[in-house]
């Protein structure tokens, strides 16, 4: 994808830390093992990860991928080979795993199918994403359960947006389902062009705080876990970076706090050293 190896060879790689790329077809998978033939001595190397998706409505993956979904597991099936035969990892996206913007209601077996087709090419883990953000507690738990019947819940993510403002719900609803891998971004950057409306993905910093001082633990790299003052900071200056509101709440509220307590902002800090 556009701009893909320009990113690659600006990234301070982290020994241990995965950075993958979006693949979306075998002339994208292409494009990177040239790149990463030309970086071979690289070390750590460029990536050793790509991510390949598919949805569960044909409407969307004739939108998105312009194909039907049987199509689109084809065509990935090579793509996820290739790419395994080279040595580097795959991981699987379903989108639209509760609403389609074209069809409406997802038919939960569906997304079950196309979850286990993924994982049956090889991809080591299989992100559920609730594109639209329409989805509600109930509705992830009774899609999560039908999922399960037919792939292990320790291959499977979850990934949900949050335009309804359940984004945070669905991820506690996952916890308690056996997920424990969850999509997030800092700021709650992200959105889909083929799902008008839908915002972005559900924001780190309001994950981080909602699974404080919980039965649940982040891995991280701070004292095991991650900084949650430290991530505000890191959305509050690409927010700034791209000129965008920041859709954290947890972000907008400690910032607040900060300014009710006199303390400085460490994101203009942070943008200074970059």
């Amino acid at each position: 994808m556009a701009g893909t190896a320009e990113v690659l060879k600006c990234i301070k790689r982290i020994p241990g830390a995965h950075y993958p790329v979006l693949v979306p077809n075998k002339r994208g998978l292409d494009d990177l093992l040239e790149l990463l033939d030309e970086y071979r001595d690289a070390s750590p190397p460029l990536t050793d990860e790509i991510a390949i998706f598919t949805a569960a409505t044909d409407a969307f993956t004739r939108a998105n991928l312009n194909c039907t979904i049987s199509e689109s597991l084809e065509r990935l099936s090579s793509v996820a080979k290739s790419a395994r035969d080279r040595g580097i990892r795959v991981r699987g996206y379903v989108s639209v795993v509760i609403k389609c913007p074209y069809t409406g209601q997802v038919d939960y077996t569906k997304v079950r199918d196309v979850a286990r087709e993924l994982v049956e090419m090889g991809c080591y883990e299989v992100s559920l994403g609730d594109t639209v953000g329409q989805g509600r507690p109930h509705e992830v738990a009774e899609m999560l359960e039908e999922v399960k019947k037919s792939v292990n819940v320790r291959m499977l993510a979850g990934h949900f947006h949050d335009t309804y403002g359940t984004a945070v719900s669905n991820v506690l609803t996952a916890l308690e389902h056996g997920i424990r891998t969850i999509d997030s971004s800092v700021g709650g950057l992200g959105g889909c062009p083929y799902s008008p409306g839908a915002t972005g993905n559900v924001a780190t910093e309001d994950v981080l705080y909602a699974l404080q001082e919980s039965k649940y633990k982040v891995v991280g790299s701070h004292e095991g876990t991650i900084d949650l003052e430290q991530m505000v900071d890191v959305g509050w200056w690409i927010s700034g970076e791209l000129g965008r509101e920041n859709a954290s709440r947890a972000g907008r509220a400690i910032r607040a706090r900060r300014k009710r307590e006199g303390k400085k902002d460490k994101s203009t800090e942070l943008k200074s050293k970059l």
